[in-house]
Order: structure tokens, then sequence, then C-alpha cells
């Protein structure tokens, strides 16, 4: 994962500044990684992996073919999680990505419907963008996940290949309309016959990864799953 310079800049910071929980900015103790203890306990779980009929599943219903979707938490205005996912995409703090990935990969790896899973994979960024960022925070998140859940890399993979303006305040058929051809297999047969967990980091209107979806169904026997950090 590269990281731009701003982001090193800003860890070189907390060697000299306290440390921060990405929830509540209280100071973390010794032990604490990016999250506090408090705010832990106070992450609004949704705890629905196993359950087919979850807000996530719903997103998706009659859209795309899924063999599982959910979320981890419940994203609000304003709110906790919201805080945490600003502070890793916008302020460029991979630490409470890492954090996040690791507490998602053990609330998920617990579920019988997606014990099976052999590939994680992130929501591609336009290269552009990803220049542009430093970072893919999917892909922070996957990196935290295989920290607790190993499952093997693949290097080919999904690609996004159209750099889609914003989708913030588009409505949901602007939002098809604006990623239904974005996305691209550079060697399907990595794929072949694997149940891939596609990792995001918010749920809204479900487009994007419903673009994702559609490129991967095209693998012979694949299983796709999906798996938020949160859902709005």
């Amino acid at each position: 994962m590269a990281l731009r310079k701003s982001n090193i800049l800003y860890d070189l910071a907390g060697v000299f500044l306290p440390r921060r929980c990405a929830g509540c900015d209280q100071g973390l103790m010794g032990f604490e990684q990016s999250i506090c203890s408090e705010c832990v306990d106070d992450l609004p779980r949704l705890r629905g992996h196993d359950d087919p009929l979850n807000k996530v599943e719903q997103v998706f219903k009659g859209r795309v073919r899924l063999h599982a979707a959910s979320a981890f938490l419940q994203f609000s205005k304003d709110g906790m999680v919201q805080h945490m996912l600003h502070r890793l995409k916008y302020r460029g703090d991979p630490g409470v990505g890492l954090e996040l990935g690791r507490r998602m990969a053990e609330d998920v790896m617990k579920s019988p419907r997606f014990a099976d899973v052999d590939v994680l994979l992130a929501v591609p960024l336009h290269p552009r963008k990803l220049k542009q960022r430093g970072f893919n925070q999917a892909q922070v998140l996957v990196d935290g996940m295989r920290e607790v859940w190993p499952q093997r890399e693949v290097d080919t993979g999904l690609l996004r290949v159209l750099n889609t303006t914003t989708q913030t305040k588009r409505g949901r058929l602007a939002r098809w309309t604006n990623v239904k051809a974005a996305f691209q297999l550079s060697d399907p047969q990595v794929l072949a016959g694997a149940h891939v967990l596609l990792v995001d980091d918010v749920v809204t209107t479900g487009a994007t990864i419903e673009g994702c979806a559609l490129a991967l169904a095209e693998v012979p026997g694949i299983r796709i799953s999906v798996l938020a950090c949160a859902c709005a």
C-alpha cells in the first residue's frame, strides 16, 4: 500500500503528538490501536451476517446475484463511524482502517455463510484517483482483515477502467449509469471457481458494488459475496 507524503507526515506527527481515538478524539492508552476501548464497546454493530434478509441483502435484491451480503457497522451522519472512515479516507490515517478491517474479519469469519470465502477483493479505485489519494481505503480494510483471516491474494483481478465522477448526492439511477461500465477483469481465470468477498468502506445505493459484481459474474464457477465496513 503506497501512501503519499502527507500521510507519512501524519504518521511522523504521531511520534510527537498524543495519539487520539478515531471515534471520539480522546487520547489513546498505550495498548489501544486507533480506537479507544470505550468506542470499541460502543461500535454500532449490525450483527446481520447470518440473516439473508439483512439490510445490505435488501439493497441488492433483484439487482445482482450474490451468495451473501452484509455490513459490520451502521453508518449515520456525523456519527462515530463517519468520523472513523473520514479519518481513514480524507486524513490519510491507515491505522484506523487496519483496525476496522481486523474487527470486520473477526466478526464475519464466524458466520457460516462466509466461512468458505477464499479471496478478499477490495473494490478498486481508478489509477488516477489512486495516485491522487495515495491509497485505496477499501484495500486498507482488506489488509487489516488478512491479518486475522488469511486468504490468498490475487495479482490480476478486478480493475476500475473508467474514472467516474463522485457518487455523492447522486440518485440511484444516476449512480448506476455512472459505474455500469467502470469495471473490468484483467484475468478472469484467476478467480475461476472462487468464493470472492468484495470489500468496500460504505454501502449506500450499492451501485458501485453492483458494477463490480456484474464484471465478476462473467467468471466461470464464481460465487460473489459482499462485506462493507458500514451501511448507510
